[in-house]
């Protein structure tokens, strides 16, 4: 019998590590033996395996810290926890963190090839699930493998041939254009996938936009032109920042949706359309119905279909997934070679609250590959400020307010005034939606809002 699946046994003590070696090779499993934590993570880096048996006390790096680790960089590997009677309150303990089963020394041969054979089927479960994580990735360039994003791949899955309208929330940076290119590739439609950023159109170009407009229709109008539906035409339209238009075109949108046909500008022909329509905004337009500023029975129309795209922070480990993938691509496009990025260094990017998303993380490893000179990242060629974990689950307010301070110590101005101000053209001016986005408070906002002098835009309490 050869299984042909790899297992990895990590233990300090040489005896152990042959015993079970042999036992295992028995079994027509491939084993990999590692004396400690440290050596067993530099393989992981660079080649996969189907399960890992590790002891519970070691030296340095103990079992439950290594259990943490390929738990937040390779979610779908089992780990087999190792124990001795005395603590077996602490492998239960590591069964709550995420550990697959654990075995108590000594353990029958029996007992062990039975919990290696249901880790390795389950090894075989994810590594087919991680196969379909992989086509996104290739086809569509979304990246991650995490719970959220699992769900979200199952419902493109689900959704893409539909005709139903879907709406998708988020934060800026997180993804929502390249989901809705997955979804029209998903529907095998036979028309084209057009955009349109609402908040980047004046208010009085918007209609014109998107229904087009005859020739003659108002000064400047020499020729007639399609609109955005009649060019998605059997395809998708996408219209992102969707909360950004105003009452008037809410009324004139809610109309084409219920009636499938548009008219152009200084036309009298009515023209049926045939389009799926996504729309995406990082606004909460549930909050905005309750404000007055969004129609209710346009919002109901637009959310038949919701999917949340979840922050950066909230799906920590896909962040060592972008890492490499940003790593690859700016290692082409700039002629690098960088092999990798330092364990410390690494620790604080998965840490860092990344305000600004997917966004920002690719931005910074720009300037990092960029600027290093080494064949790894290191901890000194982060930004000052990464080392400050602003946001973070489970911190206090004067934890948040920490970062800023700790920013301004470290001399980040400029930083700091690049997430301010980018904060405040999120929030359209508003104070006390920025300082949210921020986390930090409205008081403390407005003093550094006074010390980089920026204005603030009409702040809607």
């Amino acid at each position: 019998m050869d299984n042909q699946e790899d297992i990895m046994v990590v233990d300090d003590e040489l005896n152990m590590r042959r015993v079970l070696s042999a036992l295992l090779k028995k079994e027509g499993y491939r084993i990999i033996s590692m004396a400690d934590g440290k050596q067993a993570l530099e393989f992981l880096g660079n080649q996969e395996i189907s399960v890992l048996i590790t002891d519970l006390k070691m030296p340095g790096m103990d079992g439950i810290e290594l259990l943490e680790k390929v738990n937040s960089r390779w979610p779908h590997i089992p780990v087999i926890i190792l124990t001795a009677h005395g603590t077996i309150s602490t492998a239960v303990e590591a069964l709550k963190k995420g550990a697959f089963d654990y075995l108590t020394k000594p353990f029958e041969q029996e007992e062990l090839k039975l919990v290696v054979k249901k880790a390795t089927k389950t090894s075989i479960l994810n590594s087919q699930n991680i196969g379909s994580i992989q086509e996104y990735s290739s086809q569509y360039k979304i990246i991650g493998k995490s719970g959220g994003m699992q769900n979200i791949y199952q419902m493109i899955e689900k959704i893409a041939c539909s005709p139903t309208t879907i709406l998708l929330t988020g934060e800026s940076g997180t993804g929502k254009e390249l989901i809705a290119r997955a979804i029209h590739k998903k529907s095998g439609k036979k028309g084209p996938f057009i955009k349109i950023n609402c908040a980047a159109i004046p208010p009085a170009l918007m209609e014109s936009e998107l229904f087009g407009y005859e020739r003659g229709a108002f000064t400047g109008a020499v020729t007639s032109k399609m609109g955005r539906f009649e060019l998605a035409q059997q395809g998708t339209l996408f219209l992102d920042e969707i909360g950004e238009i105003t009452k008037e075109m809410q009324a004139k949108f809610l109309h084409v949706l219920q009636e499938r046909e548009v008219e152009r500008v200084g036309g009298l022909k009515t023209i049926k359309i045939d389009v799926r329509l996504i729309t995406a905004t990082k606004r909460n337009l549930h909050e905005e119905v309750q404000s007055g500023n969004f129609r209710d029975d346009l919002y109901y129309r637009l959310n038949v279909m919701p999917i949340h795209l979840p922050p950066l922070r909230e799906r920590r480990e896909d962040i060592p997934l972008l890492l490499n993938y940003f790593r690859k691509e700016f290692n082409q496009h700039l002629h690098k070679e960088i092999r990798g990025i330092e364990e410390d260094a690494q620790e604080i990017l998965i840490n860092y609250a990344w305000p600004g998303n997917i966004r920002e993380l690719e931005n910074v490893m720009e300037r990092l590959l960029l600027m290093s000179e080494g064949p790894l990242i290191r901890k000194e060629d982060l930004p000052e400020t990464l080392n400050f974990k602003a946001g973070r689950s489970g911190e206090s307010q004067k934890d948040r307010e920490k970062f800023l301070k700790g920013a301004v110590r470290a001399k980040a101005d400029v930083f700091e005034r690049e997430l301010i101000e980018k904060a405040l053209m999120e929030a359209k001016g508003n104070v006390t939606r920025s300082s949210k986005i921020l986390g930090i408070s409205r008081k403390n906002l407005q003093i550094k809002m006074k010390k980089y002098s920026l204005r603030k835009k009409g702040d809607k309490n």
